[in-house]
């Protein structure tokens, strides 16, 4: 059961757009068998109500992100006046299959553990997960692309950038700093800045920065020009990880009109796809041959595909800017990407390249493996080496997001 409520199955009434919908929680799943030590690289938080309490100059503190109570029942975040409605995208873990479309609208709608960090930890305790990367929740986006364009106001953007960056370093990772590799929103507005930014989050911890896809979407110059190369030239310097999460570009795959929502949800993939080629050949990994960036929620399927294509367009002219160093070189060099529910592409490890793989849990989004991703990878990994199973598991998140795991856990997924 959720902490917190009583008994094993909890009921209530959710007001969407004046309609109600109930809400149910499911009983208290049991702890799950350990077979593998496990990083996950992709899930995601929901900002509590005090993320900025105390972290904001005292003239910005009304204009601050704020939790406020709806007519409807229920909640929304105010941020300089405009009302952010969406407060938990997606945070559906506990609840049933069939209530996955229905929005939590007040934190009690949803798993404590997406809000609340001992929660989580309980969560990952049960599920057998070692240590997490979090993205941010709607609110931020995953990228940190709303949280400084929904305000006009600069000076307050950047605060609120900071603020969520001092909490999640001291409240999120900071109980837990080895089963939280802490993950930072960029400041977009200007590259110095920002670069200073990633030094500065550096000497604090912060091993990763979560980037948009498609950062034109929000108003900002494409990755095609220069405009980001201060950043990326700190993020080179201090190994900080570039992080592209499906979804955080503002926008996805592009469907026909009318397509169901499922549409988008089965070319998670491609949209990765989309990101990793555009990236590539953007020259980022030209220019900054040490940069790291990994592709959060997008799959591995698709990777031995591009490969291939990579391989076969030398043939013609392409714009590939570099006759040292070839597009399918520097895809393999600086990419990772991430696994999700991939059976039939693990097979094709070596190929995709085994060190670059790696494996996420999706908590607390529908697309979510928890709590059963253990007895999920035990189905997957069958005759898999169990070299390669432990690279998969944890051993290539450790050495990319430099966080490192215990030997003890290395040994025993229940020695933690």
């Amino acid at each position: 059961m959720q902490p917190g409520v009583e008994g094993t199955l909890m009921e209530g009434k959710v007001f969407f757009g004046g309609a109600s919908h109930s809400v149910t929680f499911l009983p208290e799943p049991d702890r799950r068998l350990r077979r593998f030590t496990l990083i996950s690289v992709d899930d995601h938080l929901v900002e509590p109500p005090e993320t900025w309490a105390g972290r904001m100059p005292a003239r910005m503190v009304e204009d601050a992100p704020r939790v406020v109570d709806l007519e409807s029942g229920g909640q929304a975040w105010l941020y300089d006046g405009n009302v952010i409605p969406n407060l938990g995208l997606n945070a559906v873990a506990g609840r049933p299959v069939e209530e996955y479309s229905q929005e939590p609208t007040r934190f009690e709608h949803m798993r404590r553990g997406a809000w609340n960090i001992d929660a989580r930890i309980l969560d990952m305790d049960l599920a057998g997960v070692f240590a997490s990367m979090c993205f941010p929740s709607h609110l931020a986006g995953f990228g940190g692309g709303r949280l400084q364009t929904v305000t006009k106001n600069l000076e307050l953007a950047l605060a609120t950038v900071r603020g969520w960056n001092d909490w999640h370093i001291e409240d999120w990772a900071g109980p837990y700093p080895d089963r939280i590799i802490p993950c930072q929103i960029p400041w977009l507005h200007d590259p110095a800045i920002g670069a200073e930014e990633i030094r500065r989050n550096h000497a604090r911890g912060f091993k990763a920065v979560t980037f948009p896809e498609s950062p034109h979407n929000f108003g900002f110059p494409s990755i095609h020009e220069s405009y980001y190369d201060p950043f990326f030239a700190a993020c080179e310097e201090t190994e900080t990880v570039v992080c592209l999460h499906v979804g955080s570009g503002g926008s996805l795959v592009p469907t026909s009109p009318g397509a169901p929502e499922g549409v988008d949800a089965v070319l998670f993939g491609s949209c990765a796809m989309n990101t990793a080629v555009d990236w590539l050949f953007s020259g980022i990994p030209l220019r900054f041959p040490g940069i790291k960036i990994c592709l959060s929620e997008g799959g591995i399927g698709w990777v031995p595909g591009i490969l291939d294509r990579l391989d076969h367009i030398t043939k013609y002219p392409t714009g590939w800017p570099s006759t040292e160093v070839t597009a399918a070189e520097a895809f393999s060099r600086n990419f990772w990407f991430c696994s999700v529910d991939d059976p039939s592409t693990f097979s094709l490890r070596d190929r995709i390249g085994i060190e670059h793989i790696l494996l996420e849990v999706d908590y607390p989004h529908a697309d979510s493996t928890w709590p059963d991703t253990q007895d999920m990878l035990a189905r997957y990994l069958v005759g898999i080496p169990d070299n390669d199973i432990a690279r998969m598991t944890w051993e290539n998140a450790s050495t990319l997001f430099r966080h490192p795991v215990p030997l003890a856990v290395q040994n025993d997924p229940d020695a933690f």
